[in-house]
């Protein structure tokens, strides 16, 4: 059976059509280069501040300024004295088991309050494990604030139920004020039995922008071959009426 031709006019609204698909899509894969090279570069920065000697935190005129993309993961100093009776424990998943971020406030020297994670406990030592009641220096990494939860489970700061580490929800529930909008994983204390785990920090980004570029392009081959497969086939038709007529 022959396969009839289409109007000139309905051929280049398919070609026009599949044309302005085949740039989006290439457009839509080239977006995912550029976001690749943006998280490698990401990658090497963080990489280069986690094993950086640490610096002072960030005091109050510095806080409007942090950005995760600028102060994330970066290494830190700190000293103060706990807070200990305002202690927040956090639900945590490790590779210890699971537990709790024992999260601290520490009254800076300079007065201004930081949330630090001493670390991870099992839930047999929630409210059993060592105290820091001596002034203190503490070292580790910048971490940005956890707003609202944690995945499908949100933070429930009148039943104490916490699933993330949201420094503003936790300061309001303890009562703490000036507090920095960050908080800090500190590195491993001497260990003791009875001592919160630190140094536990899981430092990984999600890398699948190279899959989703090689997707897009391929989809977008796909409509490039279509539209070439669409437009030589009506041709041939046309040459076969044309032989016919």
């Amino acid at each position: 059976m022959t396969r009839p031709s289409h109007s000139p006019t309905k051929i280049f609204a398919a070609v026009t059509i599949a044309f302005m698909l085949f740039a989006i899509l290439v457009a839509l894969g080239t977006w995912q280069v550029e976001r690749r090279n943006w998280k490698h570069a990401l990658i090497r920065q963080v990489e280069a501040r986690i094993h950086a000697p640490p610096v002072p935190v960030p005091g109050p005129a510095a806080w409007a300024g942090i950005t995760a993309e600028k102060d994330a993961y970066r290494r830190v100093v700190v000293r103060g004295r706990y807070v200990n009776d305002r202690e927040t424990y956090v639900r945590a998943t490790t590779v210890r088991g699971s537990g709790y971020w024992v999260m601290t406030p520490l009254r800076t020297d300079e007065g201004y309050i930081v949330l630090i994670n001493r670390g991870f406990v099992p839930p047999a030592m929630r409210k059993a494990h060592s105290t820091v009641t001596t002034p203190t220096t503490v070292i580790g990494l910048l971490r940005i604030t956890e707003p609202k939860g944690g995945f499908l489970r949100g933070n429930d700061a009148a039943a104490d139920r916490w699933h993330s580490r949201d420094v503003t929800a936790i300061a309001g529930a303890r009562s703490l004020s000036n507090v920095a909008p960050y908080f800090i994983d500190a590195q491993a204390e001497p260990m003791g039995k009875d001592t919160p785990v630190g140094g536990l920090t899981v430092v990984t980004f999600s890398d699948n922008h190279l899959v989703y570029a090689l997707t897009w392009y391929s989809l977008s081959l796909i409509v490039l071959g279509g539209t070439v497969v669409l437009i030589r086939r009506d041709s041939r038709a046309r040459q076969r009426t044309s032989g016919k007529d």
